[in-house]
């Protein structure tokens, strides 16, 4: 397992929170997910692909940098 930081742009409230979390368990559910709305920093301990978990973001309609 690895811990990755993505910057993502457009979470805005809680409920956008719980999109981007159940986003990425869809792709690993026994990732651990972290977020920090101020700072637009979503961090994940997850095995998986970084591309992949950044896909699964953007699918939501979210902007990783």
């Amino acid at each position: 397992m690895s811990t990755q930081q993505f910057q993502v742009q457009g979470m805005t409230c809680g409920h956008c929170e719980k999109a981007v979390q159940a986003a990425i368990r869809q792709v690993d559910p026994q990732a651990e997910v972290r977020i920090d709305r101020a700072s637009n920093l979503v961090e994940v301990q997850s095995a998986q692909d970084r591309e992949k978990l950044a896909e699964a973001i953007r699918e939501e309609g979210y902007t990783v940098a």
